[in-house]
């Protein structure tokens, strides 16, 4: 019994080899594909906007109004949108029930122009019982957003300076890196193309994604340039039995977080989407770009 599934796997694995030997290549020109057309979006977006995000008011500056009653989203925004044209409204919603409980009013007036417009369209005063105001300067937010894009690129020069000491080797080091940078663009990319407004707290998951991207990117480094049992693609499969699980796992936890806050905070919910959508890419940037860089360095180096 033993013998027939170690054949088996045998026969599996052969069948792998053969067909990743054969496909390799062509899905590695695809991912580059996917990474030049994230970056030619990312270049394109800044020439429209001027930067390489939405930005919401604690970013940008202005006031955001929370008002713990009901109103009809659309209709409020359709009348506040000529005077306000950079409106913002979300609601918020009970977790169990769905209703409305709640909403968010974002804008980058000031709150002496915001109120009064609320408060004619609602017809009564806002008051601490009934609402909660937050205004954000503008050089202020500016400001915290140069440190946290500061914050960002030192974050990945370390990343890059310890992947390049713990492998001394320029190429395989280089696919860590780029799978990483990959995983960022490409998440930047997409959430610029579905609106979103970043945060403080998005810009923060952008730098909770730089360690989640290096993590099976490492793994998959060292069993093929470091552990040399076994064949390439032996080794390969392997790395990848584990780095899936490890990525699987990590989604199936920030999709189940994102479900249950997702009406509760829109700041947690802003994380956890990054994070998915970051994580998403990961598989395609870890297991085709990185795996086909280190694939084509050992078989040029006789690493096998």
């Amino acid at each position: 019994m033993e013998e027939k599934q170690t054949q088996e796997k045998r026969k599996f694995s052969e069948k792998f080899s053969k067909v990743y030997d054969k496909y390799y290549k062509y899905l590695f020109i695809i991912t580059i594909i996917l990474i030049l057309s994230s970056l030619f979006y990312l270049i394109y977006f800044y020439s429209q906007h001027n930067d390489i995000i939405y930005k919401d008011v604690t970013l940008s500056g202005g006031t955001s109004i929370t008002i713990y009653e009901k109103t009809d989203i659309d209709n409020l925004k359709q009348v506040l949108l000529e005077k306000f044209p950079d409106i913002n409204i979300r609601k918020i919603s009970d977790l169990t029930t769905n209703k409305q409980i709640a909403f968010i009013v974002e804008t980058e007036a000031p709150v002496e122009e915001i109120k009064p417009a609320l408060e004619e369209y609602l017809k009564y005063e806002l008051t601490k019982e009934n609402s909660s105001i937050e205004f954000t300067g503008s050089s202020l937010g500016a400001n915290f957003y140069k440190q946290l894009q500061i914050a960002i690129v030192i974050a990945f020069i370390l990343m890059a300076l310890v992947v390049f000491i713990i492998f001394r080797t320029f190429i395989p080091s280089l696919a860590v890196v780029l799978s990483a940078f990959a995983d960022i663009v490409m998440t930047l990319a997409l959430v610029n193309f579905l609106g979103l407004r970043i945060s403080t707290a998005g810009v923060v998951a952008f730098l909770m994604l730089i360690g989640y991207s290096v993590d099976t990117d490492i793994l998959l480094t060292t069993r093929l340039i470091k552990n040399k049992e076994g064949r390439l693609n032996s080794r390969l499969f392997n790395a990848f039995k584990t780095g899936i699980t490890m990525t699987l796992t990590s989604i199936a936890a920030v999709l189940t977080a994102l479900l249950i806050v997702s009406r509760l905070s829109q700041i947690l919910t802003q994380i956890f989407l990054i994070l998915f959508i970051g994580l998403s890419f990961d598989l395609l940037n870890t297991w085709i770009t990185n795996a086909s860089i280190l694939k084509l360095y050992c078989e040029k180096k006789q690493i096998d």
